[in-house]
């Protein structure tokens, strides 16, 4: 019998408005998981009017109450975190061994660190000229944020806005993404566990355009917190106008690899950001530019990587790749696999889907030479297991080929010369650049975010910078002269 779960609204399990429901497959094998509330504006409704009953609680709560909150969470989802990883695991398809389980690591500390960082978001007291005048400043919460979050890591990037959302005093309506609801249930069942209060945190259930549409558009929400597509990133924006946004939108890692790089070290760093997740990371390397001189050498070492991958069932301790999350993602891999083929791209591994595997959504390990420039691999967010190499001549060839398209969150750049390292840091519009490593590293303290002038998102999460962009800063003024 397939399970059903519910949504959660002011401190209660409920179902939706219309009794519908919709369900939750594995991508592994395509069977049913559970059934869950299709959601309607109305239920999206009746979780921001608890949420603002939630944030007039959570508001008033001292700062180091919320942070043994977060603590307490933490604590829950440590006792839990088994059942969590197989969720993920089961769900999302990402390798239970080598990827689920740290991710479940990953979203405690997250919880852990916003329950410290908290409490040392010290303000400032301001010089005037005023000799009667003192002026400070203090952090207060928004108030109620929507928050709406993909499936690609159905567990930590929730925590993301959660974590920090909790400990600086907001209250939350909470969309996560249809393919992966059931992680954002077991997850919801830990904060209920440790204590939140009723309408702190409020999960609704059901499809984007409908509950995650109201919930950033409807005036009852003061903020927007989202991660995801950059069109999706864009129609968020437009529908929130006017509400404070951070949003974590799309990239395609730009990776320069220049002659006199670590080639093998180069080439391990770029297999991991091209396949851990299946590829299915905003800061994946998805664009590897390469010097002439070294392209064929570093394609051998890619494709060589791409082949000791073992794709298959996620809960085999052998397997280090899953499958795709979805059709339309498994889908736009053919595409872009198709485009860079039609373009001239030579196939050195992969290309194609492992049906065989038992589910359509297996992709292999996928490695092409001579991708041409204005290929959808270097225009857009592929968003699956590929490592498309792309040559070029010189520094500034480079430099114009990693900016080109509208994409900006993260790039990586190999060369052991420090002074060429730093000019490129310091030239690539991407929010953050890796020097020497993959594209992919960050940590959670680190802020992460796209530049501006591209499609890479509005602000920073990670560690205070998080707190920071889910409280205003208010100045307070005093004259003592009138005492």
């Amino acid at each position: 019998m397939v399970k059903r779960y519910r949504m959660y609204i002011d401190g209660q399990w409920v179902d939706g408005e219309t009794g519908e429901t919709f369900q939750s497959f594995n991508p592994a094998t395509g069977q049913t998981i559970a059934e869950l509330p299709r959601g309607t504006r109305n239920d999206a409704a009746r979780a921001i009017a608890a949420a603002r009953k939630g944030s007039r609680i959570i508001s008033r709560m001292s700062v180091w109450d919320r942070s043994r909150l977060c603590l307490k969470i933490a604590d829950v989802m440590e006792k839990r975190a088994d059942e969590l990883a197989r969720t993920l695991a089961e769900e999302q398809g990402k390798p239970y061994h080598t990827e689920a389980k740290a991710e479940v690591q990953t979203a405690i500390a997250g919880f852990r660190e916003a329950a410290e960082l908290v409490k040392w978001l010290e303000t400032s007291f301001i010089p005037v000229e005023d000799p009667n005048k003192r002026v400070f400043t203090i952090r207060q919460p928004r108030g109620v944020y929507a928050v709406v979050t993909p499936w690609n890591f159905p567990i930590n990037i929730p925590v993301e806005y959660l974590a920090p959302g909790i400990a600086s005093g907001n209250a939350i309506v909470w969309v996560p993404a249809p393919t992966t609801s059931v992680c954002a249930v077991k997850l919801m069942e830990c904060l209920e566990e440790a204590g939140v209060p009723a309408g702190v945190v409020n999960l609704v259930t059901g499809e984007g355009p409908v509950v995650g549409d109201e919930i950033v558009s409807n005036p009852g929400t003061d903020a927007v917190g989202f991660t995801g597509s950059s069109a999706t990133g864009r129609r968020i924006a437009e529908r929130a106008a006017g509400k404070p946004l951070l949003l974590e939108l799309g990239g395609n890692g730009p990776t320069i690899i220049f002659e006199d790089a670590d080639l093998e070290a180069a080439a391990e760093a770029v297999a991991v950001g091209c396949f851990f997740n299946a590829g299915q990371t905003c800061s994946a390397t998805e664009k590897i530019l390469v010097h002439e001189s070294v392209a064929d050498a570093v394609a051998e070492l890619l494709a060589a990587k791409a082949k000791q991958i073992k794709v298959g069932d996620p809960f085999d301790p052998q397997v280090t790749m899953g499958p795709l999350n979805n059709e339309p993602t498994a889908a736009k891999m053919d595409r872009h696999v198709q485009d860079a083929i039609d373009r001239g791209a030579k196939l050195l591994a992969g290309g194609s889907r492992l049906a065989e595997l038992g589910s359509p959504l297996f992709y292999a390990p996928t490695v092409m030479a001579g991708v041409p420039s204005d290929s959808a691999f270097s225009m857009e967010e592929s968003f699956g297991p590929v490592a498309p190499l792309i040559s070029f001549r010189t520094e500034e060839e480079a430099l114009q080929l990693a900016d080109q398209g509208d994409l900006g969150l993260v790039s990586s750049v190999w060369t052991k010369q420090m002074g060429r390292a730093f000019r490129c840091a310091e030239a690539i519009k991407t929010g953050i650049v890796n020097i020497n490593e993959a594209s992919t590293y960050w940590e959670l303290h680190i802020p992460f975010g796209g530049a501006s002038g591209k499609r890479s998102g509005i602000g920073r999460l990670g560690g205070k910078y998080t707190l920071m962009e889910m409280t205003d800063l208010k100045t307070i003024s005093f004259d003592i002269s009138r005492a």
